[in-house]
């Protein structure tokens, strides 16, 4: 069962919660089975590798882990803030994102 998300791949996001706190980065990959996000040089670990066909030398390599969704709000450039996200259909009947701030359009 996957979840339904308001926040896209690509998105610029601002991090609400944990070490990385008030960062603001770009959505890399999604997982909605979980509700999960991979976003740009946040929540990254250290991982012990054992050398192999890939990494010969092995060593410790950095690895972006998932945030929760809801840890990560959209970021919107106009009002300069985390924001959350609406949904109104235009008058052609297209369906897009808005933010509910400022009122701003965000799928063009």
């Amino acid at each position: 069962m996957s979840v339904k998300l308001k926040i896209k791949k690509d998105d610029p996001v601002i991090v609400t919660t944990g070490k990385d706190k008030g960062q603001k980065t770009k959505v890399v990959k999604m997982d909605r089975d979980n509700g999960k996000v991979f976003c740009e040089g946040v929540n990254v670990s250290k991982k012990h590798v054992k050398p192999n066909q890939f990494n010969p030398d092995g060593g410790i390599v950095d690895k972006t882990m998932p945030l929760a969704v809801s840890n990560v709000m959209y970021y919107c450039e106009k009002c300069s803030k985390g924001v959350k996200l609406g949904i109104k259909v235009l008058e052609s009947g297209k369906k897009v994102r808005f933010c509910r701030a400022c009122g701003e359009v965000i799928d063009k």
